[in-house]
């Protein structure tokens, strides 16, 4: 796995983590910025890690940075909006 990145001239979250033969594959976020909200538009895994849990720990790990940047997301990507509904320890991070 590599750091946790906020790509911010990009507007996206990303990620990398190893792949059954060991090479490093992205997860990422794009994301838009409306009034200081981070809008989760879509999440992408590479396809060698598709099944692995590797976007389920990488939502993990931009819940957890959003909490200590003190933002706040609002999915609408589909796959983002259900992990968040079922982790509900992060509805902090969470827009109105």
């Amino acid at each position: 796995m590599t750091d946790f990145r906020d790509v911010r001239d990009e507007h996206r979250f990303e990620q990398g983590f190893a792949d059954a033969d060991g090479e490093v594959r992205p997860v990422f976020a794009d994301y838009a910025v409306q009034d200081g909200v981070r809008v989760i538009l879509h999440v992408e895994a590479h396809p060698a890690l598709r099944g692995g849990g590797a976007a389920g720990r990488f939502m993990q790990t931009l819940a957890a940075h959003a909490r200590q940047e003190g933002l706040k997301l609002r999915p609408r990507c589909s796959y983002a909006v259900m992990w968040h509904r079922r982790h509900p320890e992060y509805d902090d991070v969470l827009a109105a």
